[in-house]
């Protein structure tokens, strides 16, 4: 979905303005493996890339302290 726009300018002020698509509104998805002779892997690192930050995010809330490299060193 892209924001409204009346004359180059966006409209809305924030998320909360923005009508993002709803659970109840979105369409059924499937997800399958499809079973293989090649060696495993694959099925877990597409969740990977947002741990970390989603990590640090948790420790900024908690303590207030911005950690912007690894190893994190608390």
């Amino acid at each position: 979905m892209r924001p409204s726009t009346a004359g180059g300018q966006v409209q809305q002020s924030n998320f909360h303005d923005h009508p993002f698509a709803r659970i109840d509104r979105l369409p059924m998805v499937e997800v399958a493996f499809v079973p293989s002779d090649a060696p495993p892997g694959g099925l877990c690192e597409p969740a990977l890339p947002p741990v970390i930050p989603a990590l640090a995010n948790a420790i900024f809330d908690a303590t207030g302290k911005r950690l912007r490299s690894l190893p994190f060193a608390l």
